[in-house]
């Protein structure tokens, strides 16, 4: 497995190699801005990108959305010293697949990288609580009439599967699970995929 790492942080980078370098099929690139990450992810085609927020030249997130705008199935992991729910949010909306804070328990690091790379995607459960409290709650009544398949699903989703693992698992095809995704988003009131990721995590817990 291939992973790049995209941080102007020499600490830092060396930290992750440390925390990557026990695991003996990990192989680490990396860059130190945004212009030089983008060059990177499609000059190395990494397994998975793990992107520092705060990046000379352009952001982080702004760096995830120019790769994604040109691969949109990239698996990219933002990488940030802030645990702000919101932030966390943003980039989940914006396409990564997982958000890690720098003040998480590091011997996470490398199952949070593991999970992306096989297609999930990584939030700190208390993170995700955290999200799932900034969203206005669905009413009762409308999570109480879903029916068994669309609560499969959400509970699905909240353990983090992609709509192409869940059509798998369910063995119906990848268009019947995005249609049922959106009839969920509009039964639930959720205006977005992360609005319906927040829904489906706080209806598990």
């Amino acid at each position: 497995m291939r992973v790049l790492i995209v941080d102007d942080h020499p600490i830092i980078v060396s930290g992750c190699r440390s925390l990557l370098g026990v695991e003996p099929d990990i192989e680490v690139v990396e860059a130190q801005d945004g212009a030089a990450g983008f060059a990177a992810f499609f000059s190395e085609r990494p397994d998975v990108g793990v992107i520092d927020i705060n990046l000379p030249g352009y952001s982080g997130l702004e760096l995830l959305r120019r790769i994604i705008e040109r691969e949109p199935e990239a698996r990219l992991v933002i990488f940030s010293m802030n645990d702000d729910p919101t932030i966390a949010g943003r980039a989940i909306e914006a396409g990564a697949k997982g958000y890690i804070a720098k003040n998480d328990d590091p011997t996470l690091f490398a199952d949070a990288i593991k999970t992306v790379a096989n297609g999930g995607r990584y939030l700190h459960p208390e993170m995700a609580r955290r999200i799932a409290f900034l969203r206005a709650d669905p009413s009762p009544a409308a999570v109480s009439n879903l029916s068994a398949r669309e609560l499969e699903i959400l509970h699905l989703l909240a353990a983090g599967r992609t709509m192409a693992q869940i059509a798998d698992l369910l063995n119906v095809s990848y268009k019947t699970i995005a249609n049922n995704c959106t009839q969920l988003k509009q039964k639930l009131g959720a205006r977005s995929a992360m609005d319906l990721m927040r829904i489906a995590i706080d209806a598990r817990s």
